[in-house]
């Protein structure tokens, strides 16, 4: 009788175990499922705010560019650039700002278009359509957008300039001794 109890248990545990490992089949196709929408769903959202990911779901690593490889071209005069104004009736204080700084780019020596791009003289030629695109972009934000997005922005500015010259010789902009209004 004894016996007959014990194979009874293990006939038990047996069924058991059979029902656990197909609930875990189960819920581990439900999971992977999940969790494909979930990543294209993380991947739509990037796109949708210009994050660039690579297929395998991780960002894309930007070159790293050696010191040694790396010029510098500070723009000529120290930039005033007026915030867009924030009225009174939509929680600003109706005062205009502005954003004073010193902008320079960073270039990557290099690069098949910085002999023709990169030179002091060529930059200098351009300036002016520099600063307009630096303007234009920074002009577009509150003085409190820019405080809170500012890498976004500084991002945006050299996507801008990279626009202009259809290059990525320049791979950063630069912004020091800055104040706010």
């Amino acid at each position: 009788m004894l016996a007959l109890k014990k194979n009874l248990l293990s006939i038990i545990i047996l069924a058991l175990l059979v029902v656990n490992l197909v609930m875990t089949g189960i819920m581990m196709f439900s999971v992977i499922n999940v969790s494909n929408k979930n990543a294209k769903l993380v991947g739509d959202i990037a796109s949708l705010i210009g994050i660039q990911t690579k297929p395998d779901g991780e960002t894309e690593v930007k070159e790293n560019v050696s010191i040694d490889d790396t010029d510098v071209y500070v723009i000529s005069d120290r930039m005033t650039i007026p915030f867009q104004r924030v009225s009174e009736a939509d929680g600003g204080d109706g005062k205009d700002h502005y954003f004073v700084v010193n902008v320079s780019l960073s270039m990557n020596m290099k690069h098949k278009d910085y002999k023709s791009y990169g030179t002091a003289e060529e930059l200098e030629a351009k300036e002016s359509l520099i600063k307009t695109e630096i303007q234009s972009v920074i002009g577009s934000y509150t003085m409190d957008q820019f405080k809170e997005n500012q890498e976004l922005i500084r991002e945006e500015v050299l996507e801008r300039i990279q626009d202009l010259y259809d290059s990525t010789f320049i791979f950063n902009v630069n912004f020091s001794d800055y104040l706010y209004s």
